[in-house]
């Protein structure tokens, strides 16, 4: 949000050696953007802000491989290129920097919302790795058998999902909502308005959730034990799914129970080609097995899909009424359209064909 960016994702191209593309900086851009509303309307302010942030400073996309990384080479290579993280490490960041940078935050965005934080629409996350209440996903190669390296480990996903409902999310609504006793210097103008309504379902709508209205490609051929593509590297490159479907059948935004991006729904959406990364995990071109990896973990696995984040919107939708003061519109009635009318065929006559000559 300060500083600029390298961006992550750029296409391999023969004989160009690196992306030269960066993402500016939010504030930077906002500031610009302001300036420029400021010269036509002095006193202009912001009317509201739609704000979630947090994970990253806790390196959530290495946290996610921490998780789903289970061959020892590539855990190693992740850990010497400082793209792994544990939830010790996790922690430590949400503990010692996550603070800082919240009062960061604030003092950064007060001039533009008049003082008053509470335009600050905060919404929060859900956690990515839950089936049920109280009940994390088993683990294991379900929507990660994309690369032979991926798994998640029952115990480092049990360890992840407690991390981020009893940890990381509290720590978000304590920071955001000032409700500590030394974290805003004036709550009743640091205060955000915070919207955590979704978090509830999202419980039911982990990584792992399937149902039986799922797509039928998810069903016939994203495998629960991992068995989802040829094996055989002669049959693969042209027909890679063990269930004989064409990898083009999926669907990547139709409506599925997971509200998550699985490694296998990242692959077949992104593709992502990392960029901005250490050397030692820089692949050396498409072909590189280190692409699989780096391609799902950081191309937006563990992601809401985006129905996942219309739920999201959905709970932040009454709390921006209730910023800029406006009223909710009269209720939607939804209802099936009626059944077509059946199409009559015109007489002879009607449609101007000369009647019909007698014998």
């Amino acid at each position: 949000m300060f500083a600029g960016q390298r961006a992550d994702d750029c296409p391999w191209v023969v004989g160009i050696d690196s992306c030269s593309g960066t993402a500016p900086a939010q504030f930077g851009e906002l500031k610009d953007i302001m300036a420029a509303v400021h010269r036509q309307q002095p006193n202009r302010n912001l009317d509201m802000v739609l704000l979630t942030v947090g994970a990253n400073d806790v390196n959530f996309a290495g946290f996610v491989a921490n998780v789903i990384v289970n061959a020892t080479t590539e855990r190693i290579l992740l850990k010497q290129g400082g793209s792994i993280a544990s939830v010790a490490d996790s922690q430590k960041a949400l503990d010692e920097d996550l603070p800082d940078e919240f009062t960061q935050l604030r003092t950064a965005l007060k001039p533009y919302v008049g003082g008053n934080l509470g335009r600050v629409v905060f919404v929060s996350y859900g956690n990515p790795a839950d089936q049920a209440a109280n009940t994390p996903c088993p683990g294991g190669r379900d929507g990660l058998d994309v690369h032979p390296a991926f798994g998640a480990d029952a115990e480092r996903l049990r360890a992840a999902a407690d991390f981020v409902d009893n940890k990381f999310l509290p720590k978000l609504r304590l920071l955001a909502t000032c409700d500590g006793s030394k974290i805003c210097h004036d709550p009743a103008t640091e205060r955000m308005t915070f919207v955590d309504e979704h978090q509830a379902a999202f419980v039911q709508h982990g990584m792992c959730v399937r149902a039986g209205n799922d797509p039928e490609f998810d069903r016939k051929c994203f495998s629960t034990t991992g068995d989802s593509f040829q094996t055989d590297p002669t049959v693969a490159p042209d027909d890679p799914m063990a269930c004989g479907e064409p990898a083009s059948n999926y669907r990547p935004y139709a409506s599925r129970a997971r509200w998550i991006r699985t490694a296998n729904d990242s692959y077949f959406t992104a593709m992502t080609y990392p960029e901005g990364m250490p050397l030692v995990l820089k692949p050396s071109d498409i072909h590189d097995a280190l692409w699989g990896v780096l391609s799902a973990v950081y191309g937006g696995a563990v992601h809401p899909t985006a129905e996942g984040y219309a739920a999201m919107a959905d709970a932040a939708l009454p709390a921006t009424r209730a910023v800029l003061g406006l009223s909710p519109p009269p209720a939607v009635e939804a209802q099936p359209l009626p059944p077509p009318a059946p199409v009559v065929q015109p007489s002879p006559a009607a449609a101007g064909a000369p009647p019909p000559r007698a014998p």
